[in-house]
């Protein structure tokens, strides 16, 4: 069930990211164009805008790279990405919801390690360590690290 419930907080998390990234990117493109158009006109107006607009050494051409660099860096939080490996488990690939740690180190997904030690033995799946379900213990820094993460990208929702 808190699975089931897990599920629909990232979908709805990830639906109202989409529709606000929407909306930021569409707001984000028009300040852009408006930007654009009140450098040209600046530069107009002030008789620096150059005849020859195949030269990229003159101020407006530099300028106009600038405004670029600075809206696409705006854009960056928004664009989906690989999410960090050390955020992942390394058994489903998936961002952790309830991550452990187990005395050799190793973060797991709970339910996924937990299904492993009663479907396929008591040991750790990488280092091979014998290991009983009493020895995991959360990883508060990594779920930390999750939740400020996907805080800061939305997106990473959708891929749970």
């Amino acid at each position: 069930m808190a699975e089931d419930i897990w599920q629909v907080l990232a979908k709805a998390k990830y639906l109202d990211w989409e529709k606000h990234s929407t909306e930021r990117l569409w707001r984000m493109e028009s300040l852009k164009e408006a930007c654009e158009t009140a450098l040209q006109e600046h530069h107009f107006l002030t008789g620096t805008l150059e005849e020859d607009s195949n030269r990229s050494d003159n101020e407006y051409s530099e300028q106009i790279k600038l405004l670029s660099e600075v809206f696409s860096q705006a854009t960056v939080a928004d664009t989906p990405t690989d999410v960090p490996d050390y955020l992942c488990c390394q058994i489903t690939f998936e961002i952790f919801r309830d991550p452990v740690i187990t005395p050799s180190g190793v973060t797991y997904e709970r339910a996924v390690l937990v299904e492993h030690l009663h479907k396929v033995g008591n040991f750790d799946p990488v280092t091979r360590e014998p290991l009983k379900e009493h020895q995991l213990v959360p990883n508060l820094a990594i779920k930390e690290a999750v939740q400020a993460y996907l805080k800061e990208h939305s997106w990473a929702h959708k891929l749970n």
